[in-house]
């Protein structure tokens, strides 16, 4: 097997931790970053150089494009960049702040663009490379009591499945990868939930205010979704996206053909608005 070199934001916890963890130790270089200091030294001290840490908080995004660049000049090639830094921020949307949600669609979205766009001149110098984004079933299906989650999910479907198109010339190709609910600490270390109104009592929304109350059950094992998406690197042609939890499929697949049914049903009328000259 050709050793390969990772650079994956966000390798402190959760899944750029689990993908971190299993590329050093199968032999691969990886280049991880973290929001706060020491929070992966305990891989620095184990694998030595080949792993090489990076203080980022996504947020700051000429921040994003330095530390993207020192990874690529302090490591030469790097074969596959995950974007992965992110966290959950549910609630109505009346529920949330204006900052929250700023903060919420910065890192989420601009900050998993800017990575991207930040490594397209290195992999396109390179000739060629893997640019895989960790989304979500929430980047597919929707529902209430998440919306800004959704929104910043959703916003980087359509910026990557656009940007597939555009560098496949370049011999880049490109994955989002869509988990469902994972054992990961995400209830304790990445969830954000909003002051609750009493007003959305009782309806949809509330549902996610027993998030920290509550064990809420998950399926999704880390260290197999993370072998996935570390498999996922080697196909070629690059899979657009690459679904994983059943949980996940069955969420995201009825959601499509709820939304198609919707758009079925309309042919008839969306003619009418034709021009007819």
């Amino acid at each position: 097997m050709t050793t390969q070199t990772w650079f994956i934001t966000g390798v402190n916890s959760g899944f750029g931790r689990e993908l971190a963890r299993q590329l050093l130790a199968r032999g691969d270089r990886v280049a991880g970053t973290v929001r706060r200091e020491g929070s992966a030294d305990d891989l620095r001290a184990t694998y030595g150089d080949r792993f090489w840490l990076g203080h980022l908080d996504v947020t700051d995004l000429p921040k994003v494009r330095e530390v993207v660049d020192a990874a690529f000049n302090d490591l030469g090639r790097i074969d596959v960049v995950v974007g992965n830094a992110g966290y959950g921020l549910f609630g109505a949307a009346e529920e949330l702040t204006d900052d929250q949600v700023l903060h919420q669609i910065t890192t989420n979205l601009l900050g998993s663009i800017q990575t991207a766009r930040a490594a397209l001149p290195h992999l396109r110098a390179q000739g060629g490379g893997r640019l895989i984004q960790i989304s979500s079933v929430a980047g597919l299906a929707a529902h209430a009591g998440a919306s800004l989650y959704h929104a910043s999910k959703w916003g980087i479907e359509g910026f990557m499945e656009a940007l597939a198109q555009e560098v496949a010339p370049f011999g880049i190709g490109v994955t989002l990868v869509e988990p469902g609910g994972a054992r990961t600490a995400f209830s304790r270390g990445s969830l954000r939930i909003g002051e609750p109104l009493a007003a959305y009592d009782g309806t949809p929304a509330a549902f996610v205010r027993q998030f920290r109350k509550t064990q809420v059950p998950v399926i999704g094992d880390p260290a197999r979704i993370a072998a996935r998406v570390i498999d996922s690197a080697a196909q070629w042609p690059a899979p657009l996206r690459v679904v994983l939890g059943s949980d996940s499929y069955q969420a995201v697949t009825g959601a499509l053909r709820r939304r198609l049914e919707q758009v079925e049903g309309q042919k008839a009328t969306a003619a009418e608005t034709d021009a007819t000259d």
